[in-house]
């Protein structure tokens, strides 16, 4: 298997990661007494860290912190994945408190143009003509299914949500760059979970609120989606550039309305249909030979 469809695939299931975590987290307010986003985060990001721990305890030969390169360098941009990775988090989370699911849900979706910009501006990886307008089309393929209406709405979420797109794709462009030093996943995602757990924890208790023993079981599931997700994602780009792949990170629109239809009965209008189309298309012309 060569790497760029491992590098696909792996994308694939990160999507699959995230929409399953995406699911859980609706799910949440529906069993008890609604929670913020910076609990719901830290309660994710809690049972992503366990998981993570788990692998560790197996024997390994390789230090944590094995990679080539400068370790200044290493540590510098583990700590720019990181931050802007819990940001991007907070910021999406914030603007699907304020603003339709739709419109939070598209603005997180730039993502994939950040990942690719920053790689061409940062890391000097190629970016052809055809690559760019793949992408281009893919993100009106998700406008279709997502619909927005952004004129209406309140400018701050909005810049949130937008936010939330550019630190995702910053947070990607860095483990691409952790990629080609060759760091261990585990402690990538490790570094990353116990910063964002950290992180949440001064917001989380300003409006703690008691949970349901179904919300405990709901926020696992997240934080198991949310560790599938992580771990894939870190692995897509260690194997294949963004340039190649990062189209589909949009995939993850099709699993959000497969599960959305599973778990809400919620059923794709015809636009919707024409959005998944246009997606798969675009992949397709994108690693066409």
């Amino acid at each position: 298997m060569s790497r760029l469809t491992k590098g696909i695939l792996c994308l694939v299931a990160s999507a699959f990661g995230f929409a399953l975590m995406g699911m859980f987290v609706r799910l949440t307010d529906n069993y008890g007494a609604p929670i913020s986003a910076f609990q719901k985060s830290f309660f994710r990001n809690a049972v992503a860290l366990a998981i993570v721990l788990s692998l560790f305890l197996k024997p390994d030969r390789k230090p944590f912190f094995y990679g080539e390169g400068s370790l200044a360098v290493r540590s510098t941009v583990l700590a720019l994945r990181a931050v802007v990775g819990t940001a991007g988090i907070f910021a999406n989370f914030y603007a699907l408190g304020k603003i339709e699911l739709a419109d939070a849900m598209l603005l997180n979706k730039l993502a994939p143009f950040f990942t690719v910009l920053f790689s061409w501006l940062f890391i000097k990886e190629r970016l052809t003509l055809r690559q760019g307008l793949c992408l281009l089309g893919a993100f009106i393929g998700a406008a279709l299914v997502a619909k927005p209406g952004l004129g209406a709405r309140p400018l701050l979420p909005v810049l949130s949500g937008f936010s939330s797109g550019i630190c995702a794709g910053g947070a990607y462009a860095c483990l691409r760059q952790l990629g080609l030093m060759k760091m261990d996943g585990r402690f990538i995602v490790l570094v990353f979970s116990i910063f964002s757990c950290l992180a949440s924890v001064p917001f989380m208790l300003v409006d703690f609120q008691p949970m349901t023993t179904a919300q405990l079981l709901i926020l696992a599931g997240a934080g198991a989606g949310a560790a599938l997700g992580q771990f894939a994602i870190t692995a897509a780009y260690r194997h294949a550039e963004p340039r190649r792949i990062a189209i589909f990170d949009y995939s993850n629109i099709l699993f959000s309305a497969l599960l959305g239809y599973l778990a809400f009965g919620q059923i794709p209008d015809i636009l919707s249909w024409c959005g998944f189309a246009i997606i798969i298309a675009m992949a397709l012309i994108m690693n066409r030979k």
